[in-house]
């Protein structure tokens, strides 16, 4: 059984794989490798085909119940403009002791977290312990999410597995480390708006009618509309615009369409 796992070291070794959505990357691929050297049984899991083909890893020490199973994902968000980056996105650089990239916080940072607390646990424990220890990684949070983590539970039942107690990783401490852990989660809501006009020349705006005024004025309400109060475990629900489309090229033309993607948090 290996020694004890370096957190830092394993996050930056997960961030420097560029695992955008659905994209692995080879990050599952380190993960396997550590849980392995530290005697997990690891399993790969992918799903989906072609190009929405997603990898999933379930990993577990030990076959007796209670299973506390760590869940997670390597998957991360675009970079947007790299250029507009003061680091690297996938250098993983440390400056002022603080670690650069994308995936530091959200969250292979949390999985550094995990693999080198039960790396520890084992250095002193070592296998005499009750119950088991499993980690849930997933490479579909930050996508679609219909190739991840539900189907890994889905494999689980169809095998008999159980996760008596489940931690997740994600980033919920707003200022220092401890400060907070959450009991759940809201839940998401995407949408897709889409309002269509008559397309035209800017010169006959009579003869035309432009989608992007009203869609503006529907995004306006519906972003000022307060959705709840919240629950004492929970902030209030938020919605939030992330994109509005067009796709028009010209300066001299009223779209015949424009749409809005929003996420309710």
């Amino acid at each position: 059984m290996a020694g004890p796992v370096d957190a830092i070291a394993l996050t930056r070794e997960l961030i420097r794989c560029p695992s955008v959505t659905p994209a692995d990357a080879g990050a599952l691929g380190v993960l396997e490798r550590v849980l392995s050297d530290m005697g997990f049984a690891c399993t790969r899991l992918p799903f989906g085909e072609g190009a929405d083909r997603i990898d999933n890893l379930y990993a577990r020490l030990g076959t007796g119940s209670p299973n506390f199973c760590f869940a997670g994902h390597t998957d991360v968000v675009p970079v947007g403009e790299a250029a507009g980056w003061t680091k690297p996105p996938f250098g993983a650089e440390i400056s002022d002791g603080i670690l650069y990239g994308r995936g530091a916080a959200d969250m292979k940072g949390g999985i550094g977290a995990f693999v080198a607390a039960v790396s520890q646990f084992l250095a002193k424990r070592g296998s005499a312990f009750n119950g088991s220890i499993s980690l849930l990684i997933t490479g579909d949070e930050e996508g679609s999410a219909v190739n991840g983590t539900v189907k890994v539970l889905d494999w689980l039942k169809a095998r008999g597995e159980t996760l008596d107690a489940c931690l997740v990783g994600e980033p919920t401490n707003p200022e220092r480390l401890g400060q907070m852990i959450k009991i759940g989660r809201r839940g998401s809501i995407s949408a897709r708006l889409t309002v269509h006009g008559v397309q035209g020349h800017v010169a006959y705006p009579d003869r035309a009618k432009n989608p992007i005024p009203h869609l503006i004025k529907v995004l306006d309400k519906l972003a000022s509309h307060r959705l709840d109060e919240g629950t004492d475990a929970f902030q209030p629900s938020n919605l939030e615009v992330v994109t509005i489309d067009v796709g028009n090229t010209a300066t001299n033309v009223i779209p015949a369409t424009a749409a809005a993607v929003l996420n309710i948090r």
